[in-house]
Parts: structure tokens; sequence; C-alpha cells
């Protein structure tokens, strides 16, 4: 009696803050519809690796062929292949890319010039807004054996590298190049969670005796750890994510056996001269479980670890 005059009343308080706030409900709607249309709506989608596909018949009138396009795929060549090179870029990118912004918003903050603070972080943000073609076309033509990297080596008395010719050099090349796209952007949240620390805090370390490199490590580093575990906790629950759209544009004949990555395949398979649209979801959807357990794991045990989890 107790549970059910419990549920009641937690029905009437909802029905009461939607009243109350409807003004806040209605404008949610447009958000609430768009992930509605956009992103849950084509899950339906996901048959399709269970089926063979057929334009004519469609979707659901195509015959089932059940593990056809995973078993496929895990027996193809293409499966450890992709498979080593997606975990080998995404593993040097968490290990290099996420901490990066971390140790520059901890750097800019510590400047106490307003001005060049502002122009460094302008400066850092730039590459984020550039388009992607363009960015690549640049990351390209700073790595070519006449451009600014190689004449840099050659300044110091080393040979010229054909970085886009040999296969070794290209996880470094496009690690490097997501530092430089993206390390000013990425800081914006920390910075942000430096500013919320309370200065209470560094004038208490202070008075103990505790210099800037103190404070840093026991007041601001601790301070934004919490921040630090969710963005982690999201990184690694996309570390199987590598974008195909710069891997395409970076990747040539010469490098293919280490650019490809399961994204890039899925999309030469979806729309390349013989798409098969069932087996690029299959693939697609292995990807997804992959990506899903990980951050189901990592969130565990961040919470188990620490008070700061996702949910």
């Amino acid at each position: 009696m107790q549970l059910r005059k419990n549920k009641t009343s937690g029905k009437s308080d909802l029905v009461r803050a939607m009243k109350k706030n409807y003004e806040l409900y209605l404008l949610f709607l447009p958000v609430l519809a768009y992930y509605i249309i956009f992103c849950y709506v084509p899950m339906s989608g996901i048959v399709l690796a269970f089926k063979d596909f057929s334009a004519v018949k469609g979707i659901w009138g195509s015959p089932w062929i059940g593990f056809e396009h995973f078993k496929m795929f895990f027996s193809g060549p293409n499966f450890v292949r992709t498979l080593v090179n997606t975990l080998r870029i995404s593993i040097v990118s968490l290990v290099v890319d996420f901490p990066a912004p971390i140790i520059f918003a901890l750097l800019l903050n510590e400047l106490r010039l307003r001005r060049y603070k502002r122009v460094v972080q302008t400066i850092s943000y730039m590459p984020h807004f550039i388009s992607l073609v363009v960015a690549v076309g640049l990351i390209l033509n700073f790595v070519q054996r006449d451009g600014v990297i190689n004449d840099i080596i050659a300044l110091f008395g080393g040979e010229r590298i054909a970085f886009m010719s040999e296969p070794k050099y290209f996880t470094p090349v496009y690690v490097l190049s997501g530092v430089w796209q993206e390390v000013g952007w990425s800081s914006i949240i920390y910075l942000a969670a430096i500013a919320g620390v309370s200065a209470d805090l560094y004038e208490a370390a202070a008075i103990d005796g505790a210099g800037r490199f103190r404070q840093l490590i026991n007041v601001t580093l601790p301070s934004i750890m919490p921040t630090i575990i969710i963005l982690f906790i999201m990184r690694v629950g996309n570390i199987m994510s590598v974008g195909y759209e710069k891997i395409i544009l970076m990747s040539n004949d010469l490098i293919l056996d280490k650019s490809e990555v399961i994204s890039s395949y899925v999309y030469r398979i979806a729309f390349g001269s013989a798409p098969n649209y069932g087996y690029s979801t299959a693939v697609n959807l292995f990807n997804i479980i992959i990506n899903v357990t990980l951050l189901v794991t990592t969130n565990y045990i961040c919470g188990k670890l620490g008070d700061t989890s996702l949910w």
C-alpha cells in the first residue's frame, strides 16, 4: 500500500513539475524529437546485419541469414588487419591525445599575462575550425619530402623521410596531427573546470608553504580529477570509433595495410563499386558492441576505484 502511494505521489510530482515548468519542457521537445528521429528510429536498420539485403525487396522483405555476415568478417583476411590497425591507432591516440589538452590547460592556467594567454588560446583553437579536407591538405604538405617537417629534419643533419609512403609513419603522423587539430579546443572544458576551483584552496596551500608547482599537483589536479575521469570514460567508450573521414583522406595504396581501420573498411564496403549493406552493417555493429562493452566496463571500474562515474 505504501509502495503504491509512493508511485502515485511520484507521478503527481512529475505532473506538477511539468505544469510549473512547461516552457522548459517545450524548449526540450525539439531536442527530444531530433534524437528520436535521427538517432533511435535509424537503429531499426541494425536488422540489415542479419539479412541478405535486396534493394528490390527492401529491409523487411529481404531474407534472414542469421550470423553469416559476422562469420564472413571474422574468417576473412580483413578482420585481423582492420582490428589491429584500429586498436593501434586508438590506443596511441588515447595515450598521446588525451593528456595533451590537460597539460596544455594546466600550463595555460599558469600564464599571468592575460593578453598573451588570449593570443595563445586563439591560435590553439584555430585548427579545430579548419575544414577537415583543408586540414589534411596542410598536414600532407607539412610531411611531404620538401615540406616544413623535412626541412627541419634536414636542418639538423637528418635525411628527408617520405612519411606518407612508408606505413610505419602513418600512426605517428595521424596521432600528432590530431593533437595539433584538437588540443586547444579540447582544453576548454579543463580550463572551465580549473576556473571553478576555489581560491581559498590555493590560499591555504600557499600558507602551508606550497609553491606554484605543489599547488598544481595538490590542488588543481585533484580538483579537476572528476572531469578528467568522466572524459576518460567517454574516450574509452569511443576507442574503436576512429573517424573514417581523416583516414580516407590521408590514406593511399602504399600505406593501406597500416591505415585501414574498421570504420574506413565499413565505408568502403557500403559505398564502394559493389556495395554490400548487410555485411557493412554487421561489421559496424561489431564495432558498436565493442565500444559499448568498453564503456560499461570502464565506467564500472572507475566507479569501484573512486566516486566518479557516468552512472
